[in-house]
């Protein structure tokens, strides 16, 4: 093994060793400082409290993402998805990631240049793709676990509002004896509150961070009795049995559909998996793709085939795609 190659190896272990710490530390920090001072304010409220030194190198891209629309997104998918990451932490991760796999699809796969320039591609699009999907598999499962214990977050409402409660007092019910996730954000939601800040503001906050249609139902109704008045138990009486009445019918349509989402996701994986085993286990066979001779026929082969299979793939979603 040549010098240069273990120089190389070794900087990808510090920066891998470094990244991790980095990301401890600062979850670490972040943890004592919300659990003392109520983590449940708006991340540009406590962005002041992070220790600086803790995140030092995350902190340079910071800067450079949180005023944008991309670091926008990303802080409301990291959010949705309940990920203790500042955008910066997530993106300095994502470049942590796939720069190693890049580097180590170079050195250690193939022996021709090009094929070292594709396995290294690989392994970036891998670091990259990888932990977007995990975002939004987490997103996904926590809207839904979310949206499954909205009627019985309305029934509890509905019940103290007629014992009595006041609206605030119903949430913070809701937030004590309900599980999570929605526990967490009505207690986000009162705690706010607590601390002065308006509710149709602390409740334009949990929307934004459950973007769900039937949370959106109940904001719109507790919003529109607090300026004109009303019976609120009976208004959310009615919603908690529409709601339900959808959860049911989604559920029905989500059994029909099952087998073709997980069809659509099998057949238009498959190929991809197939040619990233082929290409590490026989790049000579894989290669004619991209030979001097071949290299215009097999960029069309491979165009040809993607387009084909996001065409199957999306037209096959959007069968599935039934709205309630």
């Amino acid at each position: 093994m040549s010098a240069l190659l273990i120089v190389i190896i070794g900087a990808i272990i510090i920066l891998v060793l470094v990244a991790i710490g980095v990301f401890i530390s600062s979850s670490s920090e972040r943890g004592l400082v919300e659990e003392r001072l109520g983590k449940y304010l708006e991340e540009d409220q406590r962005s002041g409290a992070q220790d600086q030194s803790s995140a030092a190198l995350s902190d340079w891209v910071n800067k450079r993402v949180e005023k944008s629309s991309f670091g926008d997104q990303i802080s409301k998918n990291l959010a949705r998805a309940d990920l203790k990451f500042k955008p910066g932490e997530f993106i300095f991760f994502i470049l942590i990631l796939s720069g190693a796999l890049g580097v180590m699809g170079f050195l250690f796969v193939g022996k021709d240049l090009i094929p070292k320039l594709i396995s290294m591609a690989i392994g970036i699009g891998f670091g990259i793709a990888a932990p977007m999907i995990y975002v939004n598999s987490q997103k996904g499962k926590r809207l839904m676990r979310f949206n499954g214990q909205l009627p019985d977050m309305l029934n509890l409402m509905v019940n103290g509002l007629r014992a009595g409660y006041s609206t605030m007092q119903a949430m913070e019910a809701v937030s004590k004896e309900l599980p999570a996730p929605i526990s967490d954000e009505f207690r986000r939601v009162v705690q706010e509150m607590q601390l002065g800040l308006p509710m149709d503001k602390a409740l334009d906050n949990l929307i934004r961070r459950i973007p769900s249609e039937d949370l959106d139902f109940v904001i719109t109704a507790i919003n529109v009795q607090r300026e004109v008045g009303g019976p609120l138990a009976e208004i959310l009486d009615t919603i908690s049995f529409t709601i339900r009445e959808r959860i049911r019918i989604k559920g029905e349509i989500r059994v029909m559909v099952s087998q073709v989402v997980m069809s659509g996701r099998i057949l238009s994986g498959v190929p991809f998996a197939v040619f990233i085993l082929l290409w590490f286990i026989n790049q000579e066979y894989m290669g004619e793709f991209f030979v001097k001779e071949n290299l215009t026929c097999g960029s069309i082969a491979i165009g040809v085939g993607v387009f084909m299979i996001a065409i199957g793939y999306f037209v096959m979603m959007k069968i599935a795609d039934i709205e309630v």
